[in-house]
């Protein structure tokens, strides 16, 4: 026995008004995360992200953006993140403590968690200031400091009126100066212990804007980080209008969607779509007695 048009249609009507229920009930629940893409004036990228649940898991314990600052924590402290190169997956850190030509201080100590997904970049020329005549750096058998070039660094580092401020006389002698490079390729639970190196302070310097000059040098920590972590499901999200992040409660991967809505895949999948004009779009197809219906329901009309 088939229903008459009319029958078919307060069917329909009726389907309809209970629509809203029965989507919302059917859509995965997923915590909601507000993402930016800027941080201060810094660009913010996958694998970052500007807060909890935005970017990949493995980098969010390590960068956060906080009060328009972003920045970067291991276990010796919180650092300031200056500029990042996403062509080269290159950031350059800032340890508030850590010397230049401007001023010098006591410094901290820096290190690396074993679990970063971040190594030191061959630019870094690490300096450590003010060092006892014990240090173990000055054992002739590690040949730890660079003998060669270094002293020009030392020499210029030591010309600088900061100099005073770890307790040393403008250009006193760099018997207490070393210079090494850092490694390639070093990560993986660095540790740049200045107590027991016997050192007041350290600076690292990624790039000489003019080697005569210490005022022009650009001090800051050069660090590499993994790149392998941008999968097909990120940019099938980001091709989407969507930042790629993940779920608070697993760290399973979620497209976080600009209007509030987050998805298992992206901003288009599931039978939505966020749209610049008229919000959320449901397509609903039913069948009754051999009619065909659909309809769009406009369950969001004002664009956030």
């Amino acid at each position: 026995m088939s229903l008459s048009p009319s029958a078919c249609f307060l069917i329909y009507i009726s389907l309809l008004l209970s629509l809203p229920h029965w989507v919302s009930a059917a859509l995965p629940i997923i915590p909601v995360s507000t993402c930016q893409n800027t941080c201060g004036t810094i660009p913010v990228k996958f694998p970052f992200g500007s807060g909890f649940g935005c970017g990949h898991p493995a980098f969010a314990r390590y960068i956060k953006c906080n009060s328009g600052s972003l920045q970067f924590s291991t276990g010796t402290g919180i650092y300031t993140i200056s500029s990042i190169d996403y062509p080269s997956s290159t950031i350059i850190v800032t340890d508030p403590f850590m010397s230049n030509c401007s001023s010098m201080q006591n410094s901290g100590s820096f290190s690396l968690d074993k679990a970063s997904p971040f190594i030191l970049t061959t630019d870094n020329i690490f300096v450590l200031l003010g060092c006892s005549t014990t240090s173990p750096v000055f054992d002739s058998n590690e040949d730890f400091c660079d003998t060669g070039s270094g002293s020009r660094v030392c020499r210029g580092l030591y010309s600088c009126k900061g100099v005073t401020g770890i307790g040393l006389q403008q250009n006193a002698p760099t018997s207490t100066c070393c210079v090494y490079d850092s490694p390639a390729g070093l990560g993986s639970g660095y540790s740049l212990d200045l107590p027991k190196l016997q050192c007041s302070s350290y600076t690292s310097i990624y790039e000489f804007g003019d080697e005569g000059n210490p005022m022009k040098w650009k001090f800051g920590i050069s660090l590499q980080y993994n790149d392998s972590y941008y999968s097909d499901s990120c940019k099938d999200c980001e091709a989407s209008g969507g930042s790629c992040g993940f779920s608070s409660l697993d760290e399973s991967f979620a497209c976080n969607c600009k209007n509030g809505i987050n998805s298992t895949n992206n901003c288009l999948g599931r039978g939505y779509a966020w749209s610049g004009t008229v919000g959320l779009q449901i397509q609903t197809k039913m069948t009754f007695g051999g009619f065909l219906l659909y309809s769009w329901m406009f369950l969001l009309t004002k664009s956030r």
